[in-house]
């Protein structure tokens, strides 16, 4: 039998320090709550009961609010009177995985917002940084909208040391959200487990819509296994356990069992020459070790972000694998190679 009924040693829901985390660094009212509700497509209620304070100074929204995969953090607005943001700064800026920097158009002042920007890329020169251009909607001359545009991204820029600091103008006009598709594909560039998850990805085909049912569980098995290379996992976990245990879920979803056969005959489309040879000789438990493909080895599998990518790529791979297999069709290895190829770009933050 390839799995037993016994459950894996995965927690259900990634530690807290595991989760990617968005910092919103910008003034009271420059509509960082109204981007995470577009980000996310929660409504304006779930966003305002969802943030939970922190720190003293700082509040996290953690979504998807029932497996939470990734944290909004949100420090007090720049530029209050009396506040010091320098400990918050220091806080945060240890915890964050990218920083969007979100500013009105309408609002020139925007001193506050750079000193602070200023000083997080002086701690950190490889800064993921997306600056955030809000209130496109509420400056309608488009001469006085562009200066606006080119003010703020020339100060920010100057703040970063950057001349190539990605920049999006939204609307967040809930009768008009402008921007937004946008935003999320700057994510995805800067960091693919955030722009994944927040995709809003067009189902295409039988396959792609029940793939979509099981998205974000193969994030939750990328993040874990990502994750196994930043914190200490009780019992060890592995990145080849992790990705066992999401075959085995996967194949539960599918109504798909596991068998030699079965396995083999994945392995061996994904391009494992001997996968057959060793599913007679080794067991699934250490077949599964040969995972992920294409020479990503274990040893490999050494940074989060790769463990991300293959663990991702992966799961992507076997759901479409496990779809054909249940309807009945026979896999062709090169549209299998494709699946997987693409899944991990794009999740993998490595250069092309």
């Amino acid at each position: 039998m390839p799995f037993s009924d016994d459950k894996d040693p995965i927690a259900e829901a990634l530690p807290v320090e595991a989760l990617p985390v968005v910092w919103l660094l910008g003034k009271t009212g420059a509509g960082k709550s109204s981007l995470v509700r577009a980000l996310t497509q929660q409504s304006d209620a779930e966003i305002g009961n969802g943030f939970q304070a922190c720190t003293p100074s700082a509040r996290a929204y953690d979504f998807p609010p029932d497996l939470p995969l990734l944290r909004f953090l949100d420090t007090r607005g720049l530029g209050e009177a009396n506040y010091d943001p320098t400990a918050d700064l220091a806080e945060c800026r240890n915890r964050s995985h990218v920083v969007l920097v979100v500013c009105r158009l309408d609002d020139p002042v925007q001193g506050a917002v750079a000193d602070a920007f200023e000083e997080i890329a002086r701690h950190d020169a490889k800064l993921r940084a997306i600056l955030v251009l809000t209130g496109a909607d509420l400056l309608r001359d488009v001469g006085a909208r562009e200066r606006a545009q080119t003010t703020v991204f020339k100060t920010m820029s100057r703040a970063a040391r950057r001349k190539d600091l990605p920049v999006v103008t939204v609307s967040l006009s809930p009768e008009a959200e402008e921007g937004v598709e946008q935003l999320r594909a700057e994510l995805l560039k800067v960091l693919p487990a955030v722009g994944l998850l927040l995709a809003q990805d067009r189902a295409s085909g039988d396959e792609g819509a029940a793939f979509q049912a099981i998205r974000n569980r193969v994030l939750f098995y990328a993040g874990l296994a990502a994750s196994t290379d930043l914190v200490p996992i009780v019992g060890a976990v592995t990145v080849p356990t992790v990705q066992l245990g999401m075959l085995r879920e996967l194949g539960q979803h599918y109504d798909v069992h596991w068998d030699r056969r079965t396995m083999s005959a994945f392995l061996g489309a994904l391009g494992v020459g001997l996968g057959a040879r060793f599913a007679a000789s080794y067991g699934l438990r250490q077949l599964a070790k040969l995972i992920p493909v294409y020479g990503q080895t274990v040893g490999a599998a050494a940074s989060g972000s790769i463990s991300f990518a293959t663990t991702y790529a992966l799961g992507r791979t076997a759901a479409y694998f496990l779809h054909t297999h249940a309807s009945g069709s026979d896999t062709d290895e090169a549209d299998l190679r494709a699946v997987y190829a693409k899944a991990f770009s794009r999740s993998s933050d490595a250069p092309d």
